[in-house]
Parts: structure tokens; C-alpha cells; sequence
């Protein structure tokens, strides 16, 4: 029996999305629930999953068309007969990107879900990557990228007058970064302000209860749960921070919906710790460890990255020492922290060496004036620098 693979309802907040890879060709044996193509919005990659056994008879839209929710996408045969040759009626076959190529390459060998992600963002074949066991990992295939790369790079021998460009274009996830870094430097009036952190105590803490405390939750004790615990107790006392604007009235939020910005091939995700206040360091910190493998994997749902109120993003872990974060709108405050880095400073007057941070809050000077942002990011010093003072809530 014939049925309709159409587009699933997206979300509210998304007007469309990209086909941006067939995980399944036509005539191919496909199990229920298996994953027959790849959607990508301007937030999450969605999978659209086989509503039965059986084999796709032919495609009804091309990798790299933009659908709609409730678009016809293939016609699918339940229990239906696999072919040796998939089928020719498709539309795919005259207009295939490059990354069809790659996807096509992927399947006859064994290919990781990440590594298969890159071929296709790279536009490269499976069998151009070099491996030891005929496996193609995501490692295996940055390592061929570094190594193309570094063919090309100043320095190494080029072709004579070789002059090359290669025009990609961006990803829905990065036109929708660009798009809302631009809405918030136009809408906001941005102001960051700065201080720097003695982080002794805290790595004194971290080294004492390292061990234990990894034994005891199943996760190492990092930094990120100090520092969300430590704006949470400043967020407390200058609310204004954890606000918005809406319209001309300014709506405080009396909840703590933390926005950890996260990293990923595809570009910048802020997944959200929903009420972060009731979650213990331990829970902080496996939640933050699963939002970075899921994201990185493409797996994190749109409910995830919505909302939050107030982020935080950690460019230390790059090796920044100083930066301006831009806020995350609609919310009106950010906190940048940056590398860790041992220099001299002056300790009841003696000039010691101590593990520094510099620390920044840019916020939205409409509602937020100079002298919060400024002691909101010195009760985080304080919380940070005396971490005992988290504990009782001071």
C-alpha cells in the first residue's frame, strides 16, 4: 500500500525548513521508525522517520529545496518490494547537490551519523577519507580536512599562479545567527562592562571534591555549575537582568531559565537549563554535558533552544581572554567568561600569582543602567571568589 511522506508540523516559530539529505534512495529496504531524510530549520535538524516497513518508490522533492509543514516529500510502499537500482522518476537525479554525492558515497561504506554529517556539509566522498578498519569516524574526517587544508595554507607549495575561492553557502542555522546578532545590535541599545576573578577557591574545591564527587554522580565537578549557580544568586538581586523588553513595558521573569551557549559544527546553539534555581551542581552539570553531545550530534529538540532568560557562553574554552558577548534576544543580559590564566596581582600587598578570569556582561542599556550591570557582575565576583557564600545564599 502506497502511502504519502509529507513534512511534520514544525513548530510555531518555524516557517519552513531544508531537505538537506535523503538518508534512504528509492527501492531501498527500510525498517519502521528508521530515519528516511534529514530537515534542517533555522534552530534543529528533524528527522523523518518511516511510518512503516518497507522501500521509498520514488522522491517528490530534491536535497536543498526549501518545504513547508504537510509537503509531499516521497511516495512510500508499505511491505513493498526492494529493488536492486532506485527508482529513476525522481527529481533528485538532475539537480543532486554535491552533498547527495557524499550521501550516496557514505552509504557503501560504514559511516558514522557525525561523520556523515560532515561529508555532506564538506561536500567530499566517504571513500577520499584515509582509515585503518574501513570505518569513517568524524575524527577521520577533520583529520582529512586539516590535511587539505594545510595543502593550501601560506607557506606550502602551490600550484604556479594557482588562485582558488570556493563559495559556500550559509546553513539555515547560521543566516538565522547572523539575522538575530544583527536584530539585537539594531533593536538594543548594547553596553558591556568588565571585572576579573580569583579563581583559587573554587580550584582548590574542584581539586579537594573532584574525585568524590564524580564517584558519587556519575560526573566531573567543572566550572559551569559555579558560575550558573553564581549568576542565578546575582540574577536574585538585580532582577532587571533577568528581565525583557516587551514592547514599552519591561517584563521580569521570576523564574531562572539559563541559556548555556554551546558550540557545534553547524554553528552556535544556546540550549536552556529550565529552572536552573532548583538543580543541584551535580544536575547542572550532567545536564550541561548532555546538551554539548546532543547538539553536536544535531539531536537536540526546538523546545530545548527556546526561551531562557539570561546566558551564558564560555569563550575561554577557545582560548579568548577578553571578549563583548552580544545578548541573546529578547533577553537583556549576557555573561562572557573567558580563559583562565595564571598572572601577578597584588594579595594584601604582596604581589602573588593567582588564576585569573576576565569576566564580562553586556546587557541593554534601555533598562539595565550602568550601576547594575556593574554590581550584578561584582556579586558574582564575590559568589565566585567565596564560593561558601552560594551555599547559604549571600
Amino acid at each position: 500500500m502506497s502511502t504519502e511522506i509529507r513534512v511534520p508540523q514544525l513548530p510555531e516559530s518555524v516557517a519552513d525548513a531544508t531537505l538537506v539529505a535523503w538518508r534512504k534512495k528509492p527501492g531501498e529496504a527500510v525498517s519502521r521508525d528508521e530515519n528516511l531524510a534529514d530537515l534542517e530549520t533555522d534552530k534543529v535538524v528533524l528527522e523523518v522517520p518511516a511510518p512503516a516497513n518497507g522501500v521509498i518508490k520514488e522522491y517528490r522533492v530534491s536535497e536543498g529545496a526549501t518545504v513547508k509543514s504537510g509537503d509531499l516529500l516521497a511516495i512510500f510502499e508499505a511491505g513493498g518490494k526492494v529493488t536492486a537500482s532506485p527508482a529513476v522518476a525522481s527529481p533528485v537525479a538532475a539537480s543532486a547537490p554535491v552533498a547527495a554525492v557524499a550521501s550516496s558515497a557514505a552509504s557503501a561504506t560504514k559511516v558514522s551519523p557525525a561523520a556523515r554529517r560532515v561529508l555532506e556539509e564538506q561536500g567530499i566522498s566517504a571513500g577520499d577519507v584515509a582509515t585503518a578498519d574501513g570505518r569513517v569516524t568524524k575524527a577521520a574526517v577533520n583529520t582529512h580536512l586539516s590535511q587539505q587544508a594545510a595543502a593550501t595554507k601560506p607557506g606550502a607549495a602551490p600550484l604556479p599562479g594557482a588562485r582558488s575561492e570556493q563559495r559556500v553557502p550559509m546553513s539555515r542555522l547560521r543566516q538565522r545567527i547572523a539575522q538575530r546578532l544583527v536584530e539585537a545590535q539594531h533593536t538594543a541599545a548594547l553596553l558591556t562592562t568588565f571585572n576579573e576573578i580569583d579563581l583559587s577557591a573554587i580550584n582548590g574545591l574542584r581539586q579537594r571534591y573532584k574525585t568524590t564527587f564524580e564517584k558519587e554522580h556519575g560526573v566531573k565537578l567543572g566550572f559551569m555549575s559555579f558560575f550558573v549557580r553564581a549568576a542565578i544568586e546575582a540574577l536574585r538581586k538585580f532582577p532587571v537582568m533577568n528581565a525583557s523588553v516587551d514592547g514599552s513595558d519591561i517584563l521580569y521573569h521570576e523564574y531562572y531559565d539559563i541559556g548555556v551557549a554551546v558550540s557545534t559544527d553547524r554553528g552556535l546553539v544556546v540550549p536552556v537549563l529550565r529552572n536552573a534555581e532548583t538543580m543541584s551542581f551535580a544536575e547542572i552539570e550532567r545536564q550541561i554535558n548532555d546538551f554539548g553531545a546532543r547538539a553536536r550530534a544535531g539531536s537536540l529538540s526546538i523546545e530545548e533552544l527556546q526561551g531562557g532568560s539570561f546566558t551564558i557562553t564560555n569563550g575561554g574554552v577557545f582560548g579568548s581572554l577578553l571578549s563583548t558577548p552580544i545578548v541573546n534576544a529578547p533577553q537583556s543580559a549576557i555573561l562572557g567568561m573567558h580563559k583562565i590564566q595564571d598572572r601577578a596581582v597584588v594579595v594584601d600587598g604582596q604581589i602573588v600569582v593567582r588564576p585569573m578570569m576576565y569576566l564580562a556582561v553586556s546587557y541593554d542599556h534601555r533598562i539595565i543602567d550602568g550601576r547594575e550591570a556593574v554590581q550584578f557582575l561584582v556579586a558574582i565576583k564575590d559568589g565566585l571568589e567565596d564560593p561558601g557564600r552560594l551555599l547559604i545564599g549571600l
